[in-house]
């Protein structure tokens, strides 16, 4: 039990626990071919990270991601923000990526208000630089809501 755990703690940590929830990937499937957007976006996950036997296809991570995003599903909506602001699996488009962010802002997703400067930093006199701020999470948004959604049930 303890070891179980401990491994757990470090797998959690590190971001590595990609097997440890998830359910099997066959039924992932199965799921988002159903329509389930939490099994979508677990699915793109997949395809995103290359995990659990899927090849990396970013093309099929973002069709899996869309369908998630379109359900509603806020984090979904913020990955294809952050696709569409890198063109990863998509062709870059500035206009659809601010269009994911405000979905996911009107659902009170708070970086998605900082990316689109609509948070409380932007009403002040803090100087901030949004641009560069929305660059560097279209780098590591992708990556870290895909091991996210691998280890949420």
């Amino acid at each position: 039990m303890c070891k179980k755990a401990w491994l757990l703690g470090v797998c959690l940590l590190f971001g590595q626990a990609h097997g440890v929830f998830a359910e099997n990937a066959v039924e992932v499937k199965q799921a988002a071919e159903q329509g389930s957007p939490q099994a979508q976006a677990k699915l793109a996950s997949l395809y995103l990270l290359g995990r659990e036997g899927f090849e990396v296809n970013d093309a099929l991570a973002a069709e899996w991601m869309e369908k998630a995003a379109k359900q509603g599903l806020m984090d979904a909506q913020v990955v294809m923000g952050a696709m569409y602001d890198r063109g990863l699996g998509v062709t870059n488009d500035r206009d659809k990526a601010t269009a994911w962010y405000q979905k996911a802002a009107a659902q009170g997703h708070s970086t998605s208000l900082a990316i689109l400067g609509k948070n409380d930093a932007a009403q002040g006199s803090v100087q901030f630089n949004y641009q560069a701020m929305r660059l560097s999470a279209a780098r590591t948004i992708p990556t870290e809501y895909a091991k996210k959604f691998l280890i949420n049930k």
